[in-house]
């Protein structure tokens, strides 16, 4: 039986490239004058067609790991600067909600189920994105890559979301767009769900989960059928 569920952020809860593609183009444009070489491509990001490539860093990787990354092609940008450019650019980013956020949250949290997040941006961000779209009073966990628990493919959030909620991961719901997400629900020995409000395919999903759904609106009646069983 699930009693609980922790969420990825980006890709899961809000449509991946509508509010990611919008941050990727502010970043360029705000490093574009100490920029050296195609930011763009290093990103695996198209501003035409406003798309990532499928390797992209910025679909699955750490705030941390994204910054190692871009620091190389920068001039005279300390990693401290770039991470609050970062940081500010993601805070104010326009996240554009997958579902009604609010109404399928209430309905998961109705069933008595505890809801987590767990994201590889860093954790002020989430909760900024969190409170714009009025959701933050359903989660009873948040952690970001910066919260003390590592990131993802890493179990380490996973496992402090079932410590928080004194719960063995067995009982507990990954849910993520990424595979990411995914190798991270199977080390933590919880169940892996996927989504397609992501970049990834059904079929790039499907190996790596216990179920691939649309987007989050379907995971009530996805539950609801294990306890039946």
């Amino acid at each position: 039986m699930i009693k609980a569920v922790i969420f990825d952020k980006d890709g899961t809860l809000f449509d991946f490239r509508q509010s990611w593609g919008a941050w990727t183009l502010a970043l360029l444009k705000k490093l574009e004058p100490v920029t050296r070489g195609d930011l763009a491509a290093v990103l695996g990001f198209d501003p035409v067609a406003f798309a990532f490539a499928p390797g992209s860093a910025v679909i699955a990787h750490t705030s941390f790991e994204i910054a190692d990354l871009i620091l190389p092609h920068l001039k005279g940008v300390s990693m401290p600067e770039l991470l609050q450019i970062m940081h500010d650019l993601g805070t104010s980013a326009p996240m554009v909600p997958a579902v009604n956020l609010p109404l399928v949250l209430s309905a998961l949290k109705a069933k008595g189920l505890a809801l987590g997040l767990a994201t590889n941006d860093t954790e002020g961000p989430a909760r900024a994105h969190l409170a714009g779209a009025k959701v933050t009073h359903l989660f009873d966990f948040i952690a970001g890559c910066d919260s003390g628990y590592g990131g993802k493919p890493e179990p380490g959030q996973l496992l402090a979301f079932a410590a928080h909620v004194a719960l063995p991961p067995a009982q507990i719901a990954m849910v993520g767009d990424s595979l990411h997400d995914l190798d991270a629900a199977r080390r933590a020995g919880m169940k892996a769900v996927g989504v397609l409000t992501g970049p990834a395919t059904r079929a790039q999903l499907t190996p790596h989960a216990d179920v691939v759904l649309d987007t989050i609106a379907e995971l009530g009646s996805w539950i609801d059928g294990l306890t039946a069983a």
